[in-house]
């Protein structure tokens, strides 16, 4: 595989794998705003708290996550090879 595509590929899984782990992440989140347990009622804290949890998740995802990412790739990468495999065959 060019590896240009091959890099956009690997960044395309990895971003997949990271809205993946941001989903999974999301019950984590409490609307909680600070240590007293009361419930905020500036729309800030919510948004602030959905960027934190976007990037746990795409760091998790970056540092090899679950393994989803890898198993994208290669599903991928296997199903490019068959598919020019059949081309060459056809030839």
């Amino acid at each position: 595989m060019d590896p240009t595509k091959k890099a956009k590929l690997v960044e395309a899984a990895q971003q997949f794998e990271g809205m993946l782990l941001q989903e999974l992440l999301k019950p984590l989140r409490s609307g909680e705003n600070d240590l007293s347990g009361e419930q905020s009622e500036d729309s800030s804290f919510d948004t602030m708290s959905s960027f934190g949890t976007e990037s746990v998740a795409k760091a998790i995802s970056q540092s090899g996550g679950l393994g989803i990412a890898r198993q994208v790739i290669q599903q991928v990468t296997r199903s490019n090879d068959t598919t020019k495999s059949r081309n060459i065959t056809k030839v």
